[in-house]
């Protein structure tokens, strides 16, 4: 069994530490022959917990990780405190938990797989992604869905929202690959000086070792992301499968089992094929920007 350290570092987070001692508890389980019945009445919960557990999808009691443990057979002390040391990290509250008055509950378990992504790719057909956005367009965005808000609550959304940028930037970014519908651009989100900041912030994006950015123009017709925008994460660690992110108003999905995986990578890839390739997206975005906003 591989021992991952929780170091601490920027790249984790505790939605991912959840799923790695997850995970690693799933094997501990699964190679000990004990089932997940057994294993909640270990801890005195249910055999449903134990998978929400296995899954990264609820916290750790210390306790009961040390319960388990015991239960699986791990004897050895540097094995235990690695996994016991986890657990107390997978407990810590991310940055983001600052900004929880006006961030809901299922977005923040976005942001920590954001936070640990290796690649992250993403389709949009309404807006620019939020991780390339300018404060002005992040703005003009905020206030489309919360347009009666106070000043200061504006201010701290737009706040957050450029906050997550910043991963984009650290030592060890995350590869970025998104595909924009031309529709994105078109649309005049904030106005015209707003959109023309916006185009040139995504033109200087482009000279990004990390990013790569596509645009689907109108000329390209129907095409296989009819559905609406998603995002595909994919994480350094092969114990974490790829996740699938589809928000909606209200809420958010989160996919991954295999057969939706497949589905919505084999959607990713023919957008990606039926998108200007990447090399011709700085004139585009050239053109559009002097065309439809001038300076």
């Amino acid at each position: 069994m591989t021992i991952v350290p929780a170091d601490g570092g920027p790249t984790t987070g505790p939605t991912v530490l959840r799923m790695l001692l997850g995970a690693q508890l799933r094997r501990l389980r699964e190679s000990s022959g004990v089932t997940r019945e057994g294993a909640g009445w270990e801890i005195r919960a249910s055999e449903s917990k134990i998978s929400r557990m296995e899954l990264g999808r609820v916290g750790f009691k210390e306790r009961d990780v040390a319960d388990l443990l015991t239960l699986y057979g791990v004897k050895d002390d540097e094995e235990r405190e690695v996994l016991l040391k986890l657990a107390r990290d997978a407990n810590s509250p991310g940055w983001w938990h600052r900004y929880g008055d006006v961030l809901p509950s299922w977005f923040q378990s976005y942001l920590g797989l954001e936070a640990a992504a290796a690649l992250i790719r993403t389709y949009e057909v309404q807006f620019v992604p939020g991780l390339l956005q300018t404060p002005a367009y992040a703005r003009a965005v905020v206030l489309l869905g919360h347009g009666t808000a106070a000043p200061d609550e504006i201010d701290r959304r737009v706040g957050l929202r450029v906050r997550r940028q910043e991963l984009l930037r650290r030592a060890d970014p995350p590869q970025l690959w998104a595909v924009l519908d031309e529709a994105a651009l078109r649309r005049p989100i904030g106005g015209p000086e707003v959109m023309r900041g916006q185009l040139s912030a995504l033109i200087e994006a482009t000279r990004s070792p990390n990013i790569r950015l596509q645009i689907i123009p109108f000329t390209a017709g129907g095409h296989a992301a009819a559905g609406g925008a998603f995002s595909i994460l994919r994480f350094g660690d092969q114990d974490l499968p790829d996740i699938v992110y589809i928000e909606q108003l209200t809420s958010a999905i989160y996919l991954d089992k295999r057969d939706d995986l497949d589905h919505y990578a084999l959607a990713m890839e023919r957008l990606c094929v039926e998108a200007e390739p990447p090399e011709r997206t700085p004139e585009l975005l050239t053109r559009l920007r002097d065309d439809l906003y001038p300076g």
